[in-house]
């Protein structure tokens, strides 16, 4: 009996790790992370941040801390359009060089490059042009749940490998539990902050190819085949062990991915 619980204790103890671990590779992977570097002007590095996604209606604030000698220019053309590049100098306040980006209706695009100058030298903060998407703004409670939801299941996931590959005797609750976690937090409040952030509620197959969505909807049909094998043997280790490796795989493609975005060369001028 002590072994047994030593051993659950040791499963949960390693779903954690791994849970914690892919929440925080879905963090800084994919396209809405921002470009953090640092470049050396004058004898003194300077470090900068380059948003790549922006919430809300207000236009997009970009910041640079900078020594008074040096100044900059901002870049920029809406993403996937016929628009002619726009150059602006950054604004000085204080300490800080500052530029804002036009707001765009959610899922519009900004594609920007920020140089910043000192004397006859120019340095280039980023080799290609960094793409800024914006969206709308997602209420607190609903973005809480999702990620609850979503990295619960991840948590249960692994748990009911463990579950399947040690001969364990609750394979089919921990998939039902699985299963509903994923199917709340990826099927319901998924699409209710898409909704929020970009107008609509669901841009995957059959409607489009946003790979969130479709990556989701792949999850929950392995978890279904599971749910219902187990349902008919309760016994069965090959399903929920191949479902936890499709969530598995989910979980290695960032996140927003192929997401939403407006064309504005298909839009009428």
């Amino acid at each position: 009996m002590k072994n047994s619980r030593l051993q659950n204790a040791g499963f949960w103890l390693i779903a954690v790790i791994l849970t914690i671990a892919f929440a925080y590779y879905q963090r800084i992977s994919g396209p809405t992370y921002p470009i953090k570097n640092k470049v050396t002007i004058d004898n003194q590095e300077i470090k900068y941040k380059l948003l790549r996604t922006w919430g809300g209606e207000k236009d997009a604030t970009l910041e640079f801390e900078t020594p008074t000698s040096i100044t900059g220019e901002l870049t920029y053309k809406r993403y996937k359009s016929n628009d002619d590049w726009t150059i602006i100098p950054l604004i000085r306040n204080d300490n800080k060089l500052t530029a804002t980006l036009p707001h765009q209706p959610p899922a519009g695009k900004i594609i920007y490059q920020i140089t910043l100058l000192s004397g006859n030298s120019k340095y280039v903060l980023s080799k290609e042009p960094v793409v800024i998407r914006f969206k709308g703004d997602v209420p607190t409670v609903v973005l809480i749940l999702h990620i609850i939801f979503i990295f619960g299941a991840m948590l249960l996931t692994i748990r009911t490998a463990f579950e399947a590959i040690f001969r364990q005797k609750n394979i089919f609750l921990f998939t039902k539990v699985t299963l509903f976690f994923w199917l709340v937090g990826g099927m319901i409040f998924g699409p209710i902050m898409q909704e929020y952030a970009f107008g609509a509620f669901w841009t995957g197959w059959p409607f489009g190819h946003d790979l969130t969505d479709n990556k989701t909807l792949v999850a929950l049909i392995f978890w279904i085949i599971a749910y219902f094998k187990l349902r008919k043997d309760p016994s069965n280790r090959t399903w929920p062990i191949i479902a936890a490796v499709v969530m598995l795989a989910v979980f290695f493609i960032p996140h927003s991915v192929l997401g939403s975005e407006i064309d504005y060369t298909q839009l009428p001028k």
